[in-house]
């Protein structure tokens, strides 16, 4: 495991690096002038097979690259919101720690948590409601 650990943090990097590129407007921007190149040089090259095909697996092996860079970096960024939130759990003496690790949970204990939540919500407004009440009337 040690020997990956300078090869998953050169993944990491590369990825993180690319996203950032990738979901840069100019990148947009970059993209469409290939189309239009592209489309532009079909005349000269008669619309044929080949001309098709070029624009077919470039943005076909463009599209299967940015999966995995896409993937891991959101991998990544759900992992560090998971982690702070964790954090934030742990460190508030008012919250229930049973919800550290809550990814684990089956989608019933989730459900179950999201009706809790909801409750919880509703009973708020409802309290919120009744002191607006309560104040207009003072």
């Amino acid at each position: 495991m040690k020997d990956r650990e300078p090869q998953d943090d050169a993944f990491r990097r590369f990825a993180h690096k690319t996203a950032l590129g990738a979901g840069d407007p100019s990148a947009f921007w970059i993209a469409i002038g290939v189309v239009l190149v592209w489309a532009i040089s079909g005349p000269f090259f008669h619309f044929n097979d080949t001309w098709q095909l070029t624009i077919n697996t470039g943005t076909t092996i463009v599209t299967f690259l940015m999966v995995f860079l896409i993937q891991n970096t959101q991998n990544r960024d759900s992992q560090v919101a998971q982690l702070k939130l964790d954090e934030l759990i742990r460190a508030v003496e008012q919250a229930r720690n049973e919800l550290v690790d809550m990814e684990d949970l089956s989608d019933a204990e989730l459900h179950r948590l999201q009706h809790q939540f909801e409750a919880l919500r509703k009973n708020a407004e409802e309290e919120r409601r009744s002191r607006d009440a309560s104040a207009g009337r003072a």
